[in-house]
């Protein structure tokens, strides 16, 4: 089938928004994913008898039901139990809505792609720039987090910092004036690394190492000796430098003070609450080890639990600040089981495809694992999987990363098809 100039275009401007405003408009991710899910389903029917639309997605079954496998989760519990909640459906929703526009994705040019790259790196030059008009007097501190009118300052800042290193992930995908788009990507990850730091939101900073391993292996920086030693070295006066700064250090010397109230029996601090959620989700499990809880019924849950004294009542709480403690509070076995086949699904094909030879598909490989590893990390200390900006941001970066893999893929077959012909 051929995808239309015009249609071509329109999905990559909206494939530029998408991440270019997600912290800075309001529902804007969301306008932008279910217009492109909408020319998908126009797609889907206009091509619906097309050979390998739809059935290419026998090639991809584990996002197909790691994206599918939460909704089902939650749909199946709500059966067991009797009730119907449709507001807990919503922000995995997007994960089964994705694929359709992953379908649509794949038969646009590869070079279309792109367009991505620099909506993430718009994205955090935006954020770094917001966070240095809007520093208040002294910079950022704990009492004044950098954040929004509509989300806090942890998924601000988690979201800061994947922008940031999506940037530099994607410079594989830049051809013409190389040097210059390094440049600018390079100055977008300062961007949004700096807006990521000003909300000090401790958790997603575990990412960065991971990140930094992943562009080491993308991009050959340990490929022999002299390499790993200069970018060894970058990574250490970097890593000094920032642990020297004063935010930095607030945070790390705000960790010690928690743990050292913790030992002394005090749980009332950042640190304390967050262990005690984890226990309260894990006794909750003991007690519905199957389905869990109920999804969305985790704060009702845990208020019995402080009526009983099993934890502070103090720390109850609608999350458990970790998508694991949450899914196996909520939703049990069955839903921890569809969380891990979500990661699965949303990773395996990007692995498999890292060490492409083709630079666009090793671009959009990494690209893809850097999403799937923000999601998996981030997740270990807050919910990652419940804020619908954070959602359709990150099922619209997967299904995209994706298609641009098959798209690519699909581009060097025709080629080689033709060259044998000839």
């Amino acid at each position: 089938m051929r995808f239309a100039p015009v249609a071509a275009w329109s999905a990559a401007v909206l494939l530029f928004l998408a991440p270019a405003v997600n912290l800075v408009w309001q529902g804007g991710t969301g306008y932008c994913f279910f217009a492109l899910l909408a020319m998908a389903l126009y797609m889907g029917v206009r091509y619906r008898s097309v050979s390998g639309y739809f059935s290419v997605l026998r090639d991809y079954p584990w996002y197909v039901v790691g994206m599918c496998g939460l909704v089902l989760a939650i749909f199946v519990q709500q059966l067991v139990y009797g009730i119907w909640a449709p507001r807990q459906f919503d922000a995995y929703s997007r994960f089964a809505l994705a694929i359709p526009i992953f379908l649509m994705l794949r038969q646009m040019p590869a070079r279309h792609f792109r367009a991505l790259g620099w909506g993430c790196a718009a994205g955090a030059l935006v954020l770094g720039a917001l966070a240095l008009a809007h520093r208040p007097v002294g910079g950022w501190t704990d009492a004044d987090r950098l954040n929004n009118d509509y989300t806090n300052a942890i998924p601000y800042g988690d979201t800061a910092l994947l922008l940031a290193f999506l940037s530099v992930f994607t410079i594989g995908w830049d051809g013409k004036h190389r040097r210059l788009t390094a440049w600018l990507k390079f100055a977008a990850l300062v961007a949004g690394g700096f807006s990521s730091y000003s909300t000090g939101t401790r958790g997603g900073w575990l990412a960065i190492p991971v990140f930094v391993v992943m562009l080491g292996v993308q991009y050959g920086w340990f490929a022999n000796f002299k390499r790993f030693a200069l970018a060894s070295s970058v990574v250490v006066l970097g890593a000094a430098a920032l642990l020297s700064t004063p935010r930095i250090e607030q945070r790390v010397h705000d960790f010690v003070a928690d743990v050292s109230m913790l030992s002394k029996g005090n749980p009332d601090t950042s640190t304390g609450i967050r262990l005690e959620l984890w226990r309260a989700s894990a006794r909750l499990y003991a007690q519905h080890p199957i389905y869990g809880v109920g999804k969305g019924r985790l704060e009702s849950s845990m208020s019995q639990l402080a009526k009983q004294g099993l934890m502070p009542s103090g720390a109850v709480n609608e999350r458990a600040h970790s998508d694991f403690f949450s899914t196996l509070a909520e939703s049990g076995s069955i839903g921890l089981l569809f969380l891990f086949v979500f990661y699965y699904g949303s990773t395996v094909y990007f692995w498999r495809r890292r060490r492409s030879t083709d630079a666009f598909i090793r671009t959009a490989a990494w690209s893809g694992m850097a999403v799937s590893a923000s999601t998996i990390v981030f997740g270990l200390t807050i919910d990652v999987l419940v804020p619908i900006m954070v959602t359709v941001l990150v099922a619209l970066l997967t299904a995209t990363f994706l298609a641009a893999i098959d798209a690519r893929q699909r581009e060097i077959d025709a080629t080689a098809r033709q060259a044998a012909m000839s």
